[in-house]
């Protein structure tokens, strides 16, 4: 049985606030995760009006190395005193976003890395999958870390307008600091990625050669709207049309998106496929 709650999203719900972040809460055969942890300590204050613990959450993940998913993190550390936080090798305090010819840092909060470096376990994004260990280093079944493994992402970078800042140079963000969490269920895996920078197509296509199962569901962010805001889109509708069409074909049965997928580009998918895309709200709960 898999549970996914919304803990923070862009948009409000169940009399809960969101924020420009993203944060889920995972209850996966009996135990519980996280991940991210949104841009504040909002998700937090999201979680105990649901009546959800995070002192039983048993390993976070995190999805990549943005505010808006790690922000958080104090906040939980805080209320959670065991908890490892599962993210990439190349996750670092050094990215930025170029608008208006200007960069600005938009990274894992700075000196969150060096303070509580007991908590953060770093996974190697060599392999094309990694299982995911916890404390008591037995594996947990059905939970898989999926690196990229498509080669090329800095063109995906380069649209996206986003850098990392390495040996004090701007280089384009290839997103090697990205990763998916996915987990098996009788219908297919169930993929999170929570901004999908590297492009969700790319993305579920490697989720399926690296476990070589259907994915039947998919949960996060697609990244299809500009710097200017939500209320934007980075590409052409012809091209967000082609993006559900390319799930579809590739099998997907469900898609829920929102945060950084934009207004305007959830607004086609619905249109274009009403039966799949479904929007993501802050305590919305998806039962698999």
């Amino acid at each position: 049985m898999l549970t996914i709650t919304v803990l923070a999203e862009n948009s409000d719900g169940k009399g809960l606030c969101g924020e420009h972040g993203l944060s889920l809460h995972i209850e996966y055969e009996g135990r519980r995760y996280l991940l991210d942890a949104g841009a504040t300590g909002l998700f937090a204050e999201n979680a105990a009006k649901l009546g959800l613990s995070l002192a039983e959450v048993e390993a976070v993940f995190l999805s990549h190395a943005h505010y808006d998913h790690a922000g958080g993190l104090s906040r939980f550390f805080a209320e959670n005193a065991h908890a490892k936080v599962y993210l990439q090798e190349a996750a670092a305090e050094n990215c930025y976003s170029e608008k208006a010819g200007a960069r600005e840092y938009i990274g894992i909060p700075r000196g969150i890395l060096r303070e509580h470096a007991d908590r953060f376990c770093f996974v190697s994004g060599a392999s094309s999958c990694s299982a995911v260990s916890l404390a008591d280093a037995k594996p947990v079944p059905g939970i898989w870390i999926l690196p990229h493994t498509t080669p090329n992402l800095e063109e995906q970078g380069r649209k996206a307008h986003m850098y990392r800042l390495e040996d004090g140079r701007f280089k384009i963000d290839d997103f090697a600091h990205e990763q998916s969490v996915t987990f098996e269920t009788k219908k297919g895996l169930i993929l999170c990625n929570s901004c999908s920078h590297g492009g969700i197509v790319n993305i579920v296509k490697e989720a399926q050669r690296a476990l070589h199962k259907n994915v039947y569901a998919v949960v996060g962010g697609f990244h299809l709207k500009s710097p200017d805001g939500v209320d934007s889109m980075a590409v052409s509708p012809e091209e967000v049309e082609d993006i559900g069409r390319q799930l579809v074909k590739l099998g997907v049965k469900l898609i829920y998106t929102g945060h950084c997928t934009g207004r305007p580009a959830l607004g086609i998918l619905q249109q274009c496929f009403p039966k799949e895309v479904h929007s993501l709200h802050t305590g919305m709960q998806l039962n698999f």
